[in-house]
């Protein structure tokens, strides 16, 4: 805490206002599940001083005001699904939960809209769709974890981003509580607003350092009647790689296009809800593709996709869609499994260089020694590469970091980015600047004063530029040998 009346008194505060019940002590029981995220299999954890549970905007708000009295850090948590630690607080503070903001405070199908609390996890706003006959297209991983208020604050993407968008495409307002405590909405229920900045968007993919969101709306959309998938196994990451670019080029849209190369493919064939996914033999690429609309337009995309893939493609299938997908979602789990922990990070390219940085990617972690893998968004040029790693192994861990800094470099080299997807957070602060110059690193700090005169949200997370020594390595922090 930085100064302020003491912990005690802020915890006397907060408990006032929440009740004792939603307001936890850091050491106390079953306070380490907010302490850290998905990159817990990393060894990458946290401290928090409180842990608080608002019920409600309002509470957040008064929360977000007597930290800022007491000079005390404030980080907001959804379903602790990230992979860059965003949520992780390594610097102590109080944490502030949102998973009681569950409400739906309006849904209106006939209007194509949602008005949800930050809470509700993703898997229930697209049940919530699906149930009225409409569709809410961005697919972020963990959905049965995840809540829209951390989509929104992530602008988590997945595979349907290939033709419907990230998170923040949806967002057509958001209610969040902002410095020095007050709750402020952001757009309404309209879909074109050009009046002012679009504060909304600064918000959307923020990571909470700019503000916590509480509510959004969002845009929804009629449900396609019909989706059709199709796997095309390759024999090489070029050949893969080209076919991609063949079905841009066939003008065909897909609604979703995965790659996922040959190790992780035998990494995860298990996984397949059926039995083993059998691999034609010599497959060291695969394309997961989806295509929809109505029955008529489904079909006719799916015979251009046939006709863009299977003259380089070793065997073409149609699995069940929703299998298709169930099992994709299990990739990152096998691939866990392997050596008990991997480092993922997710890079983008242009998608003609996609075979180059998955090339230049597999050399890279062979320097450091590690076994490699890589899946991702194919038609995006989003690539989540993935090293396997002992998190006990504080050398392994360092390697990874090592490597990991390598695939940032090369990314903006090919002129890429450093995230597609995942974020800043703590693991990839600092990175900004490879691919920005000067004057935009000054601007991203200056609109960070203006909301965060303090700097108490999400301190240290999203930080355009750092000495890169600096930064976290996964063998710095401290490391989870459960995890």
């Amino acid at each position: 805490m930085r100064g302020g009346r003491g912990m005690a008194a802020l915890s006397a505060e907060l408990t006032r206002l929440l009740g004792a019940e939603h307001v936890l002590a850091g050491d106390g029981p079953g306070v380490g599940h907010y302490e850290q995220d998905a990159t817990s299999a990393r060894g990458l954890r946290g401290r928090a001083d409180l842990v608080v549970r608002p019920g409600s905007a309002a509470e957040v708000a008064a929360v977000l005001a007597l930290c800022y009295e007491h000079e005390t850090p404030l980080i907001a948590r959804g379903g602790g699904t990230g992979l860059a630690g965003g949520a992780v607080p390594l610097q102590g503070g109080v944490v502030c939960s949102l998973e009681r903001l569950r409400a739906i405070r309006e849904l209106e199908p006939g209007l194509w809209r949602m008005h949800v609390e930050a809470g509700l996890r993703t898997r229930e706003v697209q049940r919530l769709a699906r149930e009225n006959g409409l569709c809410f297209p961005p697919d972020p991983g963990a959905a049965e974890q995840s809540q829209i208020g951390g989509n929104v604050a992530t602008n988590a993407g997945g595979p349907h981003a290939c033709k419907y968008g990230v998170t923040g495409n949806w967002v057509t307002g958001l209610e969040a509580a902002v410095a020095p405590g007050e709750l402020i909405e952001l757009g309404g229920p309209y879909r074109k607003d050009v009046g002012g900045y679009d504060l909304k968007s600064l918000l959307v993919g923020s990571e909470g350092t700019l503000g916590i969101v509480t509510a959004v709306r969002l845009q929804l959309m009629p449900a396609p009647p019909e989706a059709l998938a199709l796997v095309a196994f390759h024999g090489t990451r070029e050949a893969g790689a080209a076919a991609i670019l063949d079905v841009l080029a066939s003008g065909v849209q897909p609604a979703a296009l995965d790659f996922v190369d040959g190790d992780a493919l035998r990494m995860a064939a298990h996984m397949w809800e059926d039995g083993d996914l059998e691999l034609p033999t010599g497959t060291e690429f695969a394309l997961l593709a989806e295509v929809d609309g109505t029955r008529e337009e489904a079909r006719a995309a799916h015979a251009e996709l046939v006709a863009a893939l299977a003259p380089t493609a070793i065997e073409l299938r149609r699995p069940d869609r929703a299998a298709l997908w169930r099992w994709r979602d299990r990739i990152p789990g096998a691939v866990s499994a392997v050596r008990g922990g991997k480092v993922s990070e997710d890079v983008v390219v242009p998608v003609e260089r996609l075979a180059e940085a998955l090339e230049r990617f597999s050399e890279i972690a062979a320097r450091h020694s590690l076994q490699a893998c890589a899946w991702g968004h194919a038609a995006d040029g989003n690539i989540h590469a993935n090293l396997l790693v002992d998190p006990r192994s504080e050398e392994e861990l360092s390697s990874a970091a090592s490597a990991t800094d390598e695939l940032f470099a090369l990314a903006v080299a090919l002129g890429g980015a450093i995230s597609g997807e995942h974020g800043v957070g703590a693991l990839k602060r600092g990175q900004l600047a490879r691919q920005w110059p000067p004057r935009a690193l000054e601007l991203h700090e200056e609109i960070k004063r203006v909301f965060d005169p303090k700097g108490l949200l999400n301190p240290g997370k999203k930080l355009a530029r750092m000495p890169v020594s600096q930064a976290p390595s996964l063998a710095s922090v401290r490391v989870n040998p459960d995890a």
